[in-house]
């Protein structure tokens, strides 16, 4: 199975995750990435930097109406939605919170299950709520692959368990494993 992006939502302990995973993903991975990290609205862009001081792929904030480049990790903008259009290019919102979460890891990871169908691979990791659950089953409806955090290598195990509870996941490993996992699907 040939995929065309993955999506990975965290929230607390995402620092520690984020800076786990994705120094692990090749530079040629022939696929973009895009990450929905909780933060408060007037964070800096203190992620973006660090995680392009450690990553082997170019890091990153999405902007609105840029169409989607392999081997980059976008992360969302404090305080903006993060969406997929039809056309796989980026759209940006300030819509109403959703799991009381601006960006919301659901919004995007359902609207890239439209946009990618099958060719989806959603990742879901540390955190404190239930945000990112419905767009998991979501990409699994649309035949996408699912990948969970196991919830004892959790910082917070409130929101892989809560994915858990909804979906039966594709994969189920430690944090350790994941960048590994995900350079095998995308690779082979």
């Amino acid at each position: 199975m040939k995929y065309d992006a993955i999506v990975i939502g965290v929230s607390a302990g995402g620092l520690k995750a984020l800076s786990t995973i994705l120094p692990v993903l090749k530079k040629d991975l022939p696929v973009a990435v895009l990450v929905v990290q909780h933060l408060s609205p007037d964070s800096d862009d203190f992620l973006v930097k660090h995680l392009s001081s450690v990553c082997h792929m170019t890091v990153c904030e999405a902007e609105d109406k840029v169409t989607l480049d392999n081997g980059t990790i976008y992360l969302a903008p404090p305080g903006y939605h993060l969406l997929l259009e039809d056309n796989r290019t980026l759209a940006l919102s300030m819509e109403e919170r959703v799991n009381y979460s601006r960006p919301s890891i659901d919004v995007l990871f359902e609207t890239a299950a439209e946009a990618f169908l099958e060719k989806l691979i959603g990742v879901v990791l540390t955190g404190a709520n239930v945000d990112g659950s419905e767009g998991l089953v979501r990409i699994q409806s649309f035949g996408g692959l699912t990948v969970v955090q196991d919830p004892k290598t959790a910082e917070v195990d409130i929101m892989p368990l809560a994915a858990l509870s909804v979906v039966k996941a594709d994969h189920v490993v430690s944090l350790e494993k994941i960048g590994s996992l995900l350079n095998q699907l995308v690779i082979g």
